[in-house]
């Protein structure tokens, strides 16, 4: 699951796990959803370390004496996968919170009340197959053009340029590239004082007036308040500069 928006339908739930103990194992009013576990994946998935033991296909223990195998078989039998978690209990069946990456696309695919781990495997697979056939990633670039001063009301400088963070990439259906378009919000004005980051606008990257993504635009320093004391100190230091 990308950390921006993607042109995919996503329908926001509400989170609905109620876990009951920490092993997983059944107990009555212990639930998750998928939605909920692909959450909990991308979060994981922010610490990189994790892949360091997720993508283990095989070690041992105890001076070698004890052999283990990752239950997760898409990590030798998958080409970019990840991991990233197997589970399976009588009631919840046969589970996978599977992961692979191919180029810089990261996905993740949650497949949950399989029969069998052969299944849920073939199901994960076809998931991450889907995904990377049918989407991509895409780099905006933010046209500057677009983005104007704005007017500081009683701040010792008269605007202040807005900025805009580098442009996190997002992912969208392959071929709509060429549909994408921006939309571009910023204040008229806005009073001193104004701190440094503050949101003065945003710009929105839409396809087929659909969003995709949106971008803050934030004030690139702070403007002060003007104040007797301010303003007096501008013009002494005025008139000293001109005399020189």
């Amino acid at each position: 699951m990308p950390r921006s928006t993607s042109f995919v339908k996503i329908i926001l739930l509400p989170v609905s796990s109620s876990f009951k103990n920490a092993s997983g194992l059944d107990a009555e009013g212990h639930l998750t959803t998928a939605y909920d576990i692909a959450l909990m994946s991308r979060e994981l998935m922010k610490h990189e370390k994790i892949f360091e033991y997720t993508t283990i296909w095989m070690d041992t223990l105890r001076d070698g004496k004890t052999g283990l195998v990752n239950t997760n078989k898409l990590i030798r039998f998958y080409e970019g996968a990840t991991g990233l978690k197997t589970g399976t209990t009588d009631e919840a069946g046969s589970c996978i919170s599977a992961t692979a990456k191919k180029g810089d696309m990261h996905l993740i695919a949650v497949i949950m009340g399989c029969e069998n781990s052969t299944i849920r495997n073939s199901e994960a697979k076809k998931l991450l197959e889907y995904g990377f056939k049918n989407f991509t990633l895409y780099v905006p670039e933010l046209d500057s053009l677009t983005i104007t001063p704005v007017k500081v009301l009683h701040g010792i400088e008269p605007e202040i340029m807005p900025i805009v963070d580098k442009a996190d990439a997002i992912i969208i259906k392959r071929g709509t590239e060429g549909s994408i378009t921006q939309q571009v919000t910023i204040c008229e004005d806005v009073a001193a004082p104004v701190e440094e980051g503050q949101v003065l606008g945003k710009i929105v990257l839409l396809i087929n007036g659909e969003e995709i993504g949106s971008y803050s635009l934030k004030a690139e320093k702070a403007v002060p308040k003007m104040t007797m004391g301010r303003a007096f100190g501008i013009l002494f230091k005025t008139l000293i500069d001109m005399k020189m």
